[in-house]
């Protein structure tokens, strides 16, 4: 990473819902030595953000402000080249956030987001995964609730198995919280673009290599299933991005076994919530089919608007592991408090100050949390308050509590 730049870390969307926390975080966490900039295209609001800022640590008075447009190839080229790491949290990341990616692989910057926009990751891959390669920059997608704690659970339970026989991981996510203005215009864009997303993906798969020494890595949504005794509640199919970043990690690490498995559900107490969210995903995705009706919907919660403070405290997540290999089971767990917001805020600031400061695989172009930083994140994280439990150490298992027929609730 280059060390002769102006700034350690700069924020870029500092102004929006999740930037103005991760600032926030930044500012309380930061190094002393840390030299970091707030960037954005509006000065006032940049200027606001530091006022509030400075209002607690009185240092901040002095953040250096970076007024750049998202569309501006230019500006963004300038920032890209005085920054070691940039944090952007500029979505939905498919309309606004390529340029950025693109000056930060051709300057050799380390780059982390919170996407969990599986084309837009997809689409990048293509476009400067190569560029990023020959530049030494690490391209770090999906550093919040997408996907850290699935990536870095799996490498967790993984840890604790044997890595000389077939892994198969199943992941079991139950959250509370709301959604902000950014994160609605994100999940209504990628329904909008399904046979685009497909084609994109299907581009991925024929640009990347295969792993090495691997008979198979496979990730994806679990299936519909009732848990069997004494546990309760239903498994439900998951088709986020977050299996897909578990298996390009495990494909890309080889403490994942000769050949792994990854399947995702959340975990619902019961059924008529299941039924319920099953009818309300499936009109929104209809809705966003239609442009007027997307629009109209997008217009439900402005860009830079989400939860309170006092929904935030309230919210949870806890995600359950069930780990099996070699005729051994491990169950595991990584808890923390809200998983859209504060959270994810803490998540992404720890990623590049990981980045920035720790010593971590030596890696270049697009990777995981797992490839590029591992277990040095894994830590940062536990210091930061987010839990990794071992549940239920290694045990034979049975046929009784084999992961493809137990949920496990959180």
């Amino acid at each position: 990473m280059p060390q002769n730049r102006e700034f350690d870390l700069v924020l870029f969307g500092a102004t929006g819902f999740t930037g103005a926390l991760a600032a926030e975080y930044l500012a309380a966490n930061a190094p002393a030595d840390c030299r970091w900039a707030l960037a954005g295209r509006d000065r006032t609001k940049l200027e606001a953000v530091r006022t509030r800022l400075a209002g607690t640590i009185p240092a901040c008075a002095d953040l250096p402000l970076l007024v750049v447009d998202a569309t501006d190839d230019a500006a963004l080229e300038d920032l890209a080249s005085r920054a070691r790491v940039v944090i952007s949290t500029v979505g939905p990341y498919l309309l606004h956030g390529e340029p950025l990616v693109a000056a930060c692989a051709a300057a050799g910057t380390d780059y982390v987001d919170l996407t969990g926009e599986p084309e837009f990751v997809d689409r990048m891959y293509l476009r400067y995964h190569a560029k990023a390669v020959a530049s030494g920059a690490r391209i770090v997608h999906a550093c919040g609730f997408d996907s850290i704690p699935h990536d870095l659970g799996v490498l967790f339970t993984v840890n604790h198995l044997p890595d000389d026989v077939p892994i198969t991981v199943d992941g079991f996510v139950r959250a509370s919280g709301t959604f902000s203005g950014g994160t609605l215009a994100s999940v209504l864009t990628a329904f909008s673009r399904v046979r685009s997303m497909a084609r994109t993906a299907k581009e991925r798969r024929a640009a990347e290599p295969a792993a090495a020494d691997r008979r198979g890595v496979r990730g994806g949504p679990g299936r519909l299933h009732r848990p069997t005794a004494p546990l309760s509640g239903w498994a439900v199919p998951l088709p986020t991005i977050d299996p897909q970043i578990v298996a390009r990690s495990a494909a890309a690490l080889p403490g994942y076994g000769p050949d792994f498995r990854y399947r995702h559900h959340a975990s619902v107490k019961h059924l008529p919530v299941v039924l319920g969210s099953a009818a309300g995903l499936s009109a929104l995705f209809l809705a966003a089919q239609v442009p007027p009706l997307r629009d109209a919907l997008v217009r439900v919660r402005a860009s830079g608007a989400g939860p309170d403070a006092e929904t935030r405290a309230r919210s949870r997540f806890s995600i359950r592991f069930v780990g099996q290999a070699g005729g051994e089971r491990i169950v595991t767990e990584v808890s923390g408090g809200d998983p859209g917001y504060g959270e994810t805020a803490k998540m992404l600031v720890e990623s590049a100050l990981c980045l920035a400061y720790d010593e971590v695989p030596p890696t270049s172009g697009q990777v995981t949390t797992a490839t590029a930083m591992g277990s040095a994140l894994i830590e940062r994280l536990i210091d930061a308050g987010l839990r990794f439990t071992v549940l239920v150490p290694l045990a034979p298992s049975s046929a009784n509590t084999t992961s493809a027929n137990t949920s496990v609730d959180g």
